[in-house]
């Protein structure tokens, strides 16, 4: 019979997302999930202790009395099987980690518990992509490309104007889509190609260099602009290397004042728990939410190639029906 600790353990298992703050490094944020979850599951209630038969005196037999000693059976608990003496059932609870944000970033942060951690690499395995909010800045360029850098140059940007930007981002973006399909093991030209591109799947096979499958100018108002980002294999530092040289484009400079992703595969920030919600029952919630909606994605999927199936079916037999 398992244990309250053990059944809400195996609840526990599978996928979730938390929101990292900027200026915390993922391993803090993983580190103070775990302590959380084990806390969580070592305060579930403790099952009775196991009894053993002793032999006890019998407190009324006197001494003195013929006979000898009287015994009694009694049932007594098992002390070593105390939780003070044992300690608590779970000493360690491994949390598995996502793609990372390194520490300046903020964003979807993916991680995983038990089972779960199979479940992630299956997941990173179909081509998922990710989104971006990048806050960038003109006018300055530093020696990594953040704003807290080393101020290496400065220069003026009042001849850039929101057309210029479109332009260079459409060359970036024909560059990118370039690379998309030299990396990809699939012909292009056939419908299996089509059929991955209409789903989102269409990318490189296992490792390549950082792709960007999509780029767009969401607000303008130098110097300041944001980007929003849609790409495979990204590192934050290479968004903001992407950054610097869309300003050397330009004939000026441009900082990445912030990085934050939005998306992660299947997870937005609509899903991301809060540092006030990183507890065991705000995780447990989290992950049956993710469960129940993928098991309504394909209930879906399988609804629809239903009737795809018997759309194909009506038209065949219609198409007999005429001959």
């Amino acid at each position: 019979m398992r244990s309250p600790a053990v059944r809400m353990f195996r609840s526990l298992e599978g996928l979730f997302c938390v929101y990292k703050p900027a200026g915390v490094h993922w391993k803090l944020v993983r580190d103070t999930i775990e302590t959380n979850l084990l806390k969580g599951v070592n305060a579930t209630s403790a099952q009775p202790l196991p009894h053993e038969v002793r032999f006890l005196s019998n407190p009324n037999n006197k001494p003195e009395a013929a006979g000898g000693l009287a015994l009694r059976a009694a049932a007594v608990p098992v002390l070593s099987k105390h939780p003070l003496v044992t300690g608590p059932e779970f000493q360690h609870i491994k949390v598995g980690v996502g793609h990372l944000l390194d520490a300046s970033s903020s964003g979807v942060f993916v991680l995983a518990v038990g089972n779960g951690n199979r479940t992630l690499n299956d997941l990173y395995r179909t081509r998922t992509t990710r989104e971006y909010t990048l806050e960038c800045e003109f006018g300055t360029a530093t020696h990594d490309f953040t704003q807290m850098g080393r101020v290496v140059e400065r220069s003026t940007y009042d001849h850039i104007t929101l057309d210029k930007m479109e332009r260079v981002i459409s060359m970036l973006e024909g560059a990118n889509q370039k690379a998309l399909r030299m990396y990809s093991s699939v012909d292009m030209s056939s419908q299996e190609a089509y059929e991955l591109a209409v789903k989102g799947l269409l990318g490189p096979d296992g490792k390549s260099v950082p792709i960007l499958t999509g780029l767009r100018c969401i607000h303008f108002q130098p110097p300041n602009f944001t980007l929003e980002v849609q790409c495979l294999n990204e590192t934050q530092k290479y968004l903001r290397k992407v950054v610097h040289e869309m300003g050397l484009e330009l004939r000026s400079t441009a900082v990445c004042k912030g990085v934050r992703r939005t998306r992660d595969g299947p997870f937005t920030l609509q899903d991301a728990l809060t540092r006030h919600h990183w507890t065991a029952a705000d995780v447990m919630q989290a992950i049956q939410q993710y469960r129940s909606k993928k098991r309504s994605k394909k209930g879906s999927r399988t609804l629809t190639d239903k009737a795809v199936l018997q759309t194909s079916e009506e038209t065949l037999s219609l198409s007999g029906k005429r001959s």
